[in-house]
């Protein structure tokens, strides 16, 4: 375990991290939830403005409520899949205000319970807005374990399996927030590469 040198890549991460765009919704469930099913295949900052902006008109899940689809379409766009979101994020607080009392569930089979929830989306909002561990595997965190040897996947479904079997669970909160930092600064295998080994972090050949 100890050559996966896991102390040592959290705390260059720490020293290296800048804050992740999606993160400034801190621990609100409710803009984390939908800020998250957002960000699908859209980049950070198209969907920060786009969160921004849907937030303001509906800062809760109530107000969310009622708005129209076409409404919610005009606020997010132009987000990835905006008219599939629009028409889940119609949806979904009906279903939340319905089963759950108005309040975003805490536990991953309910929030996987939710239109557009998969299990990446529920583990982050497990992991920002509860404080719970729970590892969410995005491109990043997929690329970054490869290449530094933690697992040796193909899918991000099966990174998630392999490091929760490999990963000390102290580590699952901060992986996510540390993996994407660092894969949005060193956006290509060779950056990332020369980082790691300008920070000690692979093992030289013999």
């Amino acid at each position: 375990m100890t050559s996966k040198r896991f102390p040592q890549v959290f705390t260059v991460f720490r020293k290296n991290y800048k804050l992740v765009p999606l993160e400034v919704f801190g621990k609100d469930p409710y803009k984390t939830l939908i800020s998250t099913l957002l960000s699908s295949r859209t980049k950070d900052f198209v969907t920060l403005n786009a969160s921004k902006k849907l937030f303001k008109i509906a800062p809760n899940i109530k107000k969310l409520s009622q708005l129209s689809q076409l409404e919610i379409r005009n606020l997010i766009y132009p987000v990835g899949f905006y008219k599939t979101k629009a028409k889940q994020l119609k949806i979904l607080p009906e279903k939340i205000i319905i089963d759950f009392e108005g309040k975003i569930p805490t536990d991953r089979k309910n929030l996987m319970s939710l239109p557009g929830v998969g299990r990446k989306t529920a583990n982050l909002v497990l992991n920002r807005a509860f404080g719970k561990p729970a590892i969410a595997v995005d491109t990043h965190v997929h690329r970054i374990t490869n290449l530094l040897g933690w697992v040796k996947t193909n899918t991000p479904e099966q990174t998630e399996k392999e490091l929760e079997r490999v990963l000390p669970k102290k580590y699952w909160r901060n992986i996510n927030r540390l993996f994407v930092s660092i894969g949005q600064q060193y956006t290509s295998k060779k950056k990332l590469i020369d980082f790691f080994e300008k920070n000690g972090l692979l093992k030289k050949p013999q």
